[in-house]
């Protein structure tokens, strides 16, 4: 595989390396991929919960049950910040 990255790109890559946190540009580049797969794995997750919220709440209309707009915001408010947070 070939790639190709912007010269800021290229540079951030070089500091990580020289840093000594990392040994090589490769490493860096699957560090860096590892991360993007989290947070897309993240975010199917939460599309999914939320999809599943969506449903419980027409139902709940459905049923003549009401729904604050406030108590829903701080449900979903509250399962964001979760999935926001920057993995460790």
């Amino acid at each position: 595989m070939n790639i190709s990255l912007t010269p800021e790109l290229e540079a951030f890559v070089q500091k990580q390396v020289e840093s000594g946190l990392y040994h090589s540009q490769s490493e860096v580049i699957r560090e860096g991929l590892r991360l993007l797969k989290r947070f897309n794995d993240h975010s199917e997750e939460y599309k999914l919960w939320l999809n599943e919220q969506i449903a419980i709440g027409l139902g709940q209309l459905d049923n003549g049950q009401s729904l604050t707009a406030s108590g829903a915001r701080e449900r979903i408010r509250n399962k964001a910040q979760k999935f926001m947070k920057p993995p460790v």
